[in-house]
């Protein structure tokens, strides 16, 4: 499932194409995806202006000016795909197929946006002022400035969940995921299964700075293409090529003098990767 820099990669991709556009036509081409579409979908974003595009955790918010946001999820296989700048003018990868194409939004000025989704887990919503259960209770964003680790410290004051865990735990920090909490666990040099309520004040603020740093270098490679993820352009992301620990099962832990291998354990059904020589 894509994590936030990937589909933080997928805004910066649409944004020049659909800020500021008239949605000429949104043509859905079955009833739903994970979820039934909204049934005023078609209704209300025909004819609306797009005024600005959002990210929220792991969602892209389409603001409309219509007192209204379209909410995309990409699930496990979703791809927006963008088509030329006027009918006729389509390139695209032969191997992405039509028929998976569910929901495609036409501008104004003839760029034609698809939602591409094989396996279908992805989500389309219309929702006002923000009110979606989907959004309900998310904790910050960790690029923002509200991140740091005094709201780690007391996330995790008293909790003997792992810290892997608790990580993944969209109410606690919003769009993590499995690899980029394996990749900032190393940096930091944490244990995944290291009890969360733990862990040193010191150690906190150096992981909130390694959770940021490996965030902004991975949307600065376009995120990471492990199976289905392609940015806007169709193009693969780049940062599977920087992992230090995260598939890399068997391999020598990249730390200068470290000397340790990489293991892999599951914890809570998900593969965490990670150096038992230098994360304590």
């Amino acid at each position: 499932m894509p994590e936030l820099p990937e589909v933080e990669t997928v805004r910066r991709g649409l944004l020049p194409h659909l800020e500021g556009q008239r949605i000429a036509k949104l043509t859905l081409n079955r009833d739903g995806l994970r979820w039934k579409f909204p049934v005023d979908l078609v209704q209300v974003a025909t004819g609306a202006t797009v005024t600005g595009l959002r990210r929220r955790s792991k969602y892209v918010l389409l603001d409309l000016d219509r007192d209204a946001s379209i909410l995309i999820h990409l699930g496990m296989s979703g791809r927006m795909l963008i088509e030329g700048q006027g009918v006729g003018d389509f390139h695209r990868d032969p191997s992405i197929l039509p028929r998976h194409d569910h929901v495609v939004i036409e501008t104004g000025s003839g760029t034609r946006i698809t939602m591409n989704d094989a396996r279908r887990f992805g989500m389309v919503d219309l929702i006002r002022d923000d009110a979606s259960p989907m959004l309900d209770g998310l904790g910050p964003e960790p690029l923002g400035d509200e991140f740091d680790g005094a709201r780690l410290a007391a996330a995790f004051a008293g909790r003997k969940a792992p810290v892997k865990a608790l990580l993944l735990d969209q109410r606690v920090v919003a769009g993590l995921g499995n690899i980029y909490v394996s990749e900032a666990l190393h940096r930091a040099g944490i244990d995944p299964r290291r009890a969360a309520g733990r862990i040193g004040r010191k150690r906190l603020d150096d992981l909130s700075g390694h959770i940021k740093d490996v965030l902004v270098e991975a949307i600065a490679a376009g995120g990471s293409s492990l199976r289905d993820h392609r940015q806007a352009s169709g193009e693969l992301g780049y940062f599977q090529h920087s992992f230090r620990v995260y598939g890399r099962e068997g391999q020598e832990c990249p730390r200068s003098g470290c000397g340790g291998k990489i293991r892999r354990i599951v914890q809570s059904g998900r593969s965490s990767f990670w150096c038992p020589n230098c994360q304590r």
